[in-house]
């Protein structure tokens, strides 16, 4: 599914996020959302959340 559109997105979700330290090489970091960041109901680089780790990223994907 889409990470750009914040609909698509709840706590709980499993997904993949790119980090802000990681946006030049892509790699993208597994996690479950804790918190949704982004107020926007979408956003071209993706929803910006935190997962239940405390990470914050831009999610790239949503795993089933």
């Amino acid at each position: 599914m889409n990470g750009t559109i914040r609909a698509n997105i709840k706590p709980g979700s499993h997904v993949k996020i790119v980090l802000k330290k990681d946006q030049r090489t892509g790699t993208l970091t597994e996690g479950i959302v804790k918190d949704l960041l982004t107020s926007a109901p979408k956003h071209h680089r993706g929803i910006k959340v935190r997962l239940q780790d405390g990470q914050i990223g831009r999610v790239q994907e949503i795993l089933e």
